[in-house]
């Protein structure tokens, strides 16, 4: 570019400048980028809100639990997240695109993003039951005079299918395939399966899916942990499920409160109309804003694109070296494991021979919590439970370290 035609454009950039608003006024011109914005308005980017706050960090060797706040976020999702807050959009018309995208990705009808699992069952549920009618839609909670009634293997019962009696649906409890069909009748609107217990349940998905396609009722499958294995997010569709709800802020990395509802479009188109921006639906608490949308989008890509075989490698490698550094100490066993549904990570079970190494399993996850890191732990009164997928890599030393420090000087 000439020189002259250089200052041309930066005296007509000025000019525009001058006669808007200062700052908001440049939001949706494309002369304000974030990075314009982050250095035109003081920025919390120095702040440590935890420690003014007096909430103590730690580092996650514990899971993807909620309570401890989910997984971290990569940069490609807070950089989505940040474009997202810089436009107005209109929130139907985004979720219609990043559904279709999200449906191309993963090889499925329809999709669209949730607030959560939980809210995908809600949402899903509710489509199910009113279908396109926006009378019956306004009308749930309340189902009277519809087809209500949820079949689910009484081992599935961990709590979560709260998320389908919130939104008017009524549960029948069964054990086996026999009694499935037994419960079968005009009011029954859904069958639901647990993935995490799969081995618990008598009737396999499989089974189950063909259950439902032999009497015409439609099957939802709660995936909500079960990422990886990255084929996961293909299979149960590809199975014949109707409805599958992931959770996005665990192994996928999205925004916490975000998560995925796949499957049949008919299902879905009708449980977004229970969703924001409508305003008198059973829905309407569950909005997702378009930051988390645009998030949820970055994190299913860049999770899609990364190398699962490395990945897994480093975990393998992790979960070893925090093992190792255990069983230096006199007494300790370990038993290095992957669950077969949910959580399906290398994971690792630490106990010992309290009569060498002198204090209990409790007391262990205590000290290390308590300690400088502190390190969160799952395990019961015998064992401390560890998994790495969570963690900064590098953070693993730290925690082998801990770990041995904490037997050995007990």
């Amino acid at each position: 570019m000439k020189k002259s035609e250089n200052k041309l454009t930066r005296r007509k950039l000025l000019k525009t400048i001058s006669s808007l608003p200062v700052v908001g006024g440049l939001v949706g011109t494309g002369l304000l980028t974030p990075q314009m914005m982050r250095g035109a308005i003081e920025t919390p980017a120095s702040r440590n809100f935890f420690k003014e706050l007096g909430i103590r960090t730690f580092i996650n060797a514990a899971g993807t639990y909620t309570s401890m706040t989910g997984s971290l976020m990569s940069d490609n999702v807070l950089s989505a997240i940040t474009f997202g807050a810089t436009e107005y959009v209109d929130l139907d018309e985004l979720q219609d695109k990043v559904g279709e995208r999200i449906a191309e990705l993963l090889e499925c009808e329809y999709a669209t993003v949730t607030s959560g699992a939980f809210g995908a069952m809600s949402i899903g549920m509710a489509g199910v039951l009113a279908g396109m009618d926006e009378k019956i839609v306004a009308q749930l909670p309340d189902t009277t005079g519809l087809k209500n009634e949820v079949i689910l293997q009484e081992s599935h019962n961990i709590g979560y299918s709260k998320a389908l009696t919130n939104v008017g649906a009524k549960l029948v409890w069964v054990k086996t395939a026999k009694e499935l069909e037994k419960a079968i009748n005009k009011n029954t609107a859904m069958l639901w399966f647990l993935n995490a217990n799969t081995e618990e349940g008598e009737i396999k998905r499989e089974e189950f899916v063909a259950l439902g396609k032999k009497h015409g009722i439609p099957t939802f499958i709660d995936c909500a942990a079960d990422v990886p294995p990255v084929e996961n997010l293909f299979k149960f569709t590809k199975m014949g499920f109707d409805l599958v709800a992931f959770s996005g802020g665990k192994g996928i990395r999205g925004p916490q409160s975000a998560g995925l509802l796949l499957g049949k479009r008919k299902y879905i188109e009708a449980a977004r109309l229970h969703t924001p921006p409508r305003g008198t639906t059973i829905g309407r608490g569950m909005k997702v804003n378009k930051e988390e949308v645009l998030g949820m989008l970055a994190a299913l890509e860049t999770y899609l694109q990364k190398d699962h075989d490395a990945e897994w490698k480093l975990w393998e490698s992790q979960i070893k070296l925090i093992s190792d550094s255990a069983l230096s100490v006199k007494g300790v066993e370990t038993e290095i494991h992957v669950p077969p549904h949910a959580n399906h990570v290398p994971s690792l079970r630490i106990k010992w021979d309290e009569n060498l190494v002198k204090i209990t399993a409790e007391e262990a996850r205590k000290k290390l919590k308590d300690g400088h890191p502190s390190i969160a732990t799952v395990g019961n009164k015998d064992t401390i439970g560890i998994t790495t997928w969570m963690m900064v890599p590098g953070q693993e030393r730290i925690v082998a370290q801990r770990v041995r420090e904490v037997l050995e000087n007990a």
